[in-house]
């Protein structure tokens, strides 16, 4: 899903997925991370084009952290590792649902979703 840029030699997003993104003002889409069998929500993240591209092509999750500035694949350091399944773009273009095997936690906090316990006690249709 990467091409070559022919003066660099670096990887790039394919230029249709990226055409199809509809990005924040900051370049970022949120994307929505869901244990692939069980369809549990586990958190949300921020991709770039970059991001998104090495998401596509490694097999492995890579965001990018909007408080460090800079990209992380879960699991370097934890050992929490998100092995991707599949990756899918919503009908506006705005956000992705990358479906993955997670092991370990998902959350920073060490809770298997980052919304896990966070429950706002909302009242339930009927």
């Amino acid at each position: 899903m990467s091409e070559q840029t022919p003066d660099t030699g670096t990887d790039v997003l394919d230029p249709a997925v990226a055409r199809r993104l509809k990005r924040d003002p900051a370049g970022l889409v949120a994307a929505v991370v869901q244990q692939h069998d069980t369809k549990e929500v586990l958190m949300l993240g921020w991709m770039d084009d970059e991001a998104l591209r090495r998401t596509l092509t490694e097999g492995r999750v890579t965001f990018w952290s909007r408080s460090r500035q800079e990209y992380w694949r879960k699991g370097d350091t934890s050992g929490h590792v998100q092995a991707v399944h599949s990756v899918s773009l919503d009908c506006d273009g705005d956000a992705l649902l990358v479906q993955v095997d997670q092991t370990g936690a998902a959350c920073h906090t060490g809770t298997r979703s980052c919304f896990d316990g966070r429950d706002l006690g909302a009242v339930a249709a009927v």
